[in-house]
């Protein structure tokens, strides 16, 4: 028994056919992989600081190559706008004070700035120059004798509002920290009133930072769905089964 084979068509056209489809595929592999590890490394700092890191998740920026047209060696490229943050909660970073300071300056929650108005520096309210020109700023140490909350004496400023009903608290006549404009306000503000103090900063000779991201890890699972992905996605711009 004799068999034979004979090919129908024009090879060279059925081979370029079948390189433009591995192209078409691998840039929709590595378009596909890229915007996955991206969504990925976003929703780990949505999950490891909750809705606080919106811009430090949104800093997480992917490009791919080439920008324009196709080729079988694209490559996927995803980067931090913010890397030294992310890379210090990656490792659980030890950080110090520098330039022979001896604590570093952490702002509280009250000295958040937020909105629009009274943005400061780094987001500060008040930043530690001002505390220091202020002249009002001072010291209570914490209990375990490690560092400080460095605090600014608080008054009650000029009712604010049409009516004139808003209590407004003025911080070492520095900045405004608050309005006790909704319910429930009113007693917190009269309740930091009593104490005639607002903490601004804590003071800490150093911060060991807990290790929350994966990024290596991210980069790794990524690489992994690579081929799959490359495979199903070459078999489809070739119209065949998988």
């Amino acid at each position: 028994m004799r068999l034979g084979a004979q090919l129908v068509g024009d090879l060279r056209k059925m081979l370029a056919e079948e390189l433009r489809a591995g192209e078409r595929a691998a840039m929709t592999a590595i378009r596909a992989e890229t915007a996955e590890v991206k969504a990925e490394l976003r929703q780990q700092v949505t999950s490891a600081f909750a809705g606080n890191a919106r811009g430090i998740a949104n800093a997480w920026r992917s490009m791919v190559f080439p920008r324009s047209g196709q080729s079988l060696r694209p490559a996927g490229l995803v980067f931090t706008k913010v890397p030294k943050v992310i890379d210090a909660f990656e490792r659980g970073a030890l950080i110090r004070a520098k330039g022979g300071r001896k604590f570093l300056a952490i702002p509280t929650g009250f000295n958040a700035a937020r909105g629009r108005r009274g943005r400061g520096e780094k987001g500060m309210r008040v930043t530690p120059a001002q505390m220091v020109a202020s002249g009002q700023a001072f010291l209570r140490p914490f209990k375990s004798g490690r560092g400080f909350v460095w605090c600014l004496p608080l008054r009650a400023g000029e009712q604010a509002g049409r009516r004139r009903q808003r209590l407004r608290l003025i911080a070492g006549g520095v900045t405004e920290i608050g309005t006790a404009h909704r319910r429930g306000r009113e007693a917190w503000a009269r309740g930091l009133l009593a104490r005639g103090m607002v903490p601004m900063f804590l003071l800490l000779p150093q911060v060991k930072l807990t290790k929350r991201l994966d990024v290596k890890g991210a980069a790794e699972r990524g690489l992994r769905r690579l081929p799959g992905r490359f495979v199903a996605a070459w078999a489809a711009e070739a119209g065949r089964p998988r």
